[in-house]
């Protein structure tokens, strides 16, 4: 386990913390490069559990998008979905926080897509749509043959995506881009807040996508306030994370990890840098410092 020396409070974060929460990214972070969890990090969480310590799955999913290995761990009670957007009881099914986009506002940013090198779908009451047109082109907008696959499997295909929302009437969870073109995924990473204020851009998948969310939607925000639910404070957290929708989980946890995998912006923000999730990071570092 190393240490980053550059952040600020270096004494007060040595001192070990008592972690109740621990939100977990998957992609990059919990899963390993085959999107498979090993023997040794389910029995580390396993572990964790017993010791009285809540596993939090934290992602840009919605819940029935994840791995049947994470949402079918016995141990996990609740989920961070949707960057955000959703935490959720997942035994009862219960909500316990939703940050939701506007229609009318989701309706601004997919006009605003249509004119650029870009293939748009969004979440919906739990749920992945796309139009169809874009569906059948994927490969022409998207690289990693993981997110192909997602795309295919995991977005329903409507006539065109805009009308079906409008016809719902129902406010959208997360509008998410896919774009060739690496400089209008940067210019929207780092602009597209003042085209749209009352939204966060971010991205999981690196030079590929952007994400769009309620401002109110973000892992931190979502994680934090999970545990202040369950009778905990910010100083009993503890986040891991490899993505630029990572960062605010990162920050906001009184101990925040960042993979060694991880993009420059999170290995800045992270308090820590553990092993990659080649070599079963996040369970080395849980055991080093809770165990």
């Amino acid at each position: 386990m190393s240490y980053n020396t550059d952040i600020k409070y270096k004494d007060d974060i040595m001192e070990k913390k008592e972690i109740k929460v621990i939100g977990l990214d998957l992609d990059g972070t919990l899963l390993d490069p085959d999107k498979k969890i090993s023997e040794f990090t389910f029995d580390t969480l396993k572990e964790a559990s017993e010791r009285g310590i809540e596993i939090v799955p934290s992602t840009g999913r919605y819940f029935s998008a994840m791995p049947a290995c994470i949402r079918e761990m016995p141990f996990v009670h609740y989920s961070i979905n949707i960057n955000g957007a959703s935490v959720a009881d997942v035994r009862t099914g219960e909500k316990l926080y939703t940050a939701e986009i506007p229609l009318s506002e989701a309706l601004d940013i997919m006009r605003y897509l249509d004119t650029k090198p870009a293939l748009y779908d969004c979440y919906m009451n739990d749920h992945g749509w796309i139009t169809g047109s874009f569906k059948d082109r994927v490969e022409s907008f998207v690289q990693d043959p993981h997110y192909i696959d997602m795309v295919r499997n995991l977005r329903d295909s409507v006539p065109e995506l805009k009308a079906f929302i409008t016809e719902k009437g129902r406010d959208i969870q997360k509008i998410q881009f896919f774009t060739y073109d690496h400089d209008f995924q940067q210019e929207t990473l780092h602009h597209g807040a003042e085209l749209f204020p009352d939204i966060i851009c971010t991205s999981s998948v690196r030079d590929e996508n952007v994400e769009f969310n309620n401002i109110h939607a973000n892992k931190g925000d979502a994680l934090c306030g999970l545990a202040v639910k369950l009778g905990y404070t910010r100083e009993n957290t503890m986040a891991f994370g490899d993505g630029d929708n990572d960062i605010p989980m990162i920050k906001a946890a009184a101990v925040g990890v960042a993979m060694s995998n991880s993009c420059e912006d999170a290995l800045k923000a992270a308090d820590f840098i553990a092993l990659s999730n080649a070599e079963d990071g996040v369970a080395k570092f849980i055991r080093e410092y809770c165990f």
